[in-house]
């Protein structure tokens, strides 16, 4: 029996029967794809999405192939999880707009795999480093506690709303005009505050956890605040949010709340109705 301060949203057999798994057949319009969960392989169906369909991808796909990089297993698995990645990177460019973006979060390990295969089909913008800071660590090896983002987009027209993610930063020597007004900055609540560009490394978030609403038993869950920032940057109100490894939900429900449609791809039925109970119950 969990704790009454454990937050963390479960799958149960009940919720397995309680929503059915919608499953894409056949060719669907790009009017169809909007705000859709899809209980598919997502390679297996994508051909019937119409091309030049999506405005952003963020997605966070399975890296248990990688997972033996670091362990002298090289070989057989990179080059597996290489070919894999480089088919679905290839469909998500044919599926992306013109004016389109793509975010993908991926461990170190694998990193430079999806460098290097968005290089061949995308402009890359930026690498952003998250601080995750989860795990009690390694005994002989330093504590990995951070994650890569590729931002990369289609062409150099693309959505970039700056103003929707200033970040507020406190003002260590505030400067002042000839007037003696402030310069470039405000009091609030008797500190001195100045809204900044971001930058890319993020520390201002954490990976869910257990006391946390938002917290889901999926093993590799982005925050929302992350998920937040990324949608909010790359997309404007009513755009299409897609997801082809949606896993825990987030990319969706993040979505659903900043009033953009969603379209998601989930093989595991666990996660899919993860996704499904999240969006039906607002969590």
């Amino acid at each position: 029996m969990k704790s009454k301060r454990n937050k963390t949203i479960t799958v149960t057999q009940k919720d397995l029967k309680k929503y059915p798994s919608l499953k894409l057949q056949k060719e669907i319009s790009k009017s169809e794809l909007k705000n859709k969960l899809f209980h598919n392989d997502f390679l297996k169906t994508s051909k019937f999405i119409p091309s030049n369909s999506i405005n952003l991808i963020v997605t966070d796909p399975p890296y248990t192939i990688a997972k033996d990089f670091g362990k002298g297993k090289v070989s057989t698995n990179k080059t597996k999880f290489k070919e894999w990645c480089k088919e679905w990177i290839t469909e998500c460019h044919r599926l992306l707009k013109t004016n389109g973006s793509i975010y993908i979060c991926i461990n170190w390990e694998a990193s430079s795999i999806i460098e290097e295969l968005l290089e061949e089909k995308f402009i890359i913008r930026n690498r952003i480093t998250w601080k995750r800071d989860k795990g009690r660590g390694a005994k002989k090896n330093w504590k990995n506690n951070m994650e890569d983002i590729w931002y990369a987009t289609k062409s150099d027209d693309y959505t970039f709303n700056l103003e929707n993610v200033m970040i507020e930063k406190e003002v260590i020597a505030p400067y002042v005009d000839k007037d003696g007004k402030p310069k470039d900055w405000k009091e609030i609540n008797g500190k001195k505050i100045r809204m900044t560009h971001p930058s890319n490394i993020w520390t201002d978030m954490t990976a869910p956890f257990w006391s946390m609403p938002e917290n889901t038993e999926h093993p590799t869950q982005k925050p929302e605040k992350l998920i937040e920032r990324i949608i909010l940057a790359s997309s404007n109100k009513k755009d299409l949010v897609f997801d082809p490894f949606i896993g825990s939900g987030t990319t969706a429900i993040v979505a659903k709340k900043l009033n953009r449609n969603y379209l998601g791809f989930e093989i595991e039925k666990k996660f899919y109705t993860l996704t499904q109970k999240r969006l039906a119950n607002n969590l």
